[in-house]
C-alpha cells in the first residue's frame, strides 16, 4: 500500500479508500507507542458510526486507548481473526492488521484527515 494513499486522524488511525469503502487501522506510530498488545475490542459489522465516534478499543501493557472512526458510515466488514492475532496487528498494521471497514456515508469527511506528510510531521512532534 503507498503511505501517499492513506489519511490520518490526529489520534492515529488511518483509512484507505477504494469506492466508497474506507478500509481502516491504527499506525504502526501508535502501534509503537502502545508496545506490547494484549487485547482488541471491535464492533459488529452493521454497526453505523459517525465521525470520530469510537469503534473499539486496543489495550496494552501500557494502557488501554480508544478507536476513533475517522469517517462516517456503516461498518461492512471487521478483521476479526486480528483480535486472536495481535502479532499480525504489531507487525503490519497497514495490512494485515487492517481492523474494519467502513461504506462511507459523507466522503467529504476525508478532507479534513491529515495526509501522509502532515501525519508524520505530528508523529515527530509528538516523539
Amino acid at each position: 500500500m503507498n503511505p501517499t494513499e492513506r489519511k490520518y486522524t490526529p489520534t492515529h488511525e488511518w483509512a484507505v479508500v477504494n469506492g466508497d469503502i474506507a478500509t481502516v487501522g491504527i499506525s504502526d506510530f501508535a502501534v509503537k507507542a502502545l508496545t506490547d498488545l494484549v487485547y482488541l475490542d471491535l464492533p459488529a459489522v452493521g454497526k453505523t458510526l459517525e465521525v470520530g465516534e469510537m469503534f473499539g478499543e486496543v489495550e496494552s501493557v501500557k494502557a488501554v486507548s480508544e478507536l476513533l472512526t475517522p469517517v462516517s458510515g456503516e461498518i461492512v466488514a471487521v478483521n476479526s481473526s486480528i483480535a486472536d492475532n495481535l502479532a499480525a496487528l504489531a507487525a503490519d498494521p497497514f495490512g494485515d492488521g487492517w481492523l474494519i471497514k467502513i461504506k462511507m456515508s459523507n466522503a467529504s469527511e476525508l478532507s479534513k484527515l491529515l495526509d501522509d506528510e502532515a501525519y508524520r510531521r505530528q508523529c515527530a512532534e509528538e516523539h
